[in-house]
């Protein structure tokens, strides 16, 4: 067996719409065609994708409560971790700096699913 790529990523989360106001509006993710009819939405992000799925009962499970990235997580680039401090303020959503002293930080989604947001600076160009 040979794995050639990392495809997408998977969450459950209770309300759809609760899900699209904190994954396509308070993070910024576009959200991309499915082909299927059960409720869900994906966003794409690069050349991966993040499908959420509504399961009614589905209830986040956290380890560690002290460290939030010591519990399972997906995590996402962004390339300006004060900038998403400041956004994440704005709308009242608490997070939790990395532990590590690196530029990133842990957030809940609404359903208690937990994002990091980890600064990658872009590429240098070669001359």
């Amino acid at each position: 067996m040979t794995v050639t790529q990392f495809l997408h990523a998977a969450l459950l989360v209770q309300d759809l719409e609760r899900s699209r106001q904190f994954y396509g509006e308070l993070l910024g993710l576009t959200e991309c065609p499915r082909p299927f009819d059960f409720s869900g939405a994906w966003y794409q992000i690069g050349p991966q994708q993040l499908h959420i799925m509504v399961s009614p009962e589905y209830s986040a499970q956290q380890a560690d409560q002290e460290r939030w990235g010591r519990n399972r997580h997906v995590a996402l680039a962004v390339s300006n971790l004060e900038d998403c401090q400041t956004q994440l303020k704005a709308a009242g959503v608490t997070y939790q700096l990395s532990h590590s002293g690196r530029a990133a930080l842990f957030v809940h989604d609404p359903d208690g699913n937990i994002i990091e947001l980890s600064q990658v600076d872009a590429p240098s160009s070669q001359n």
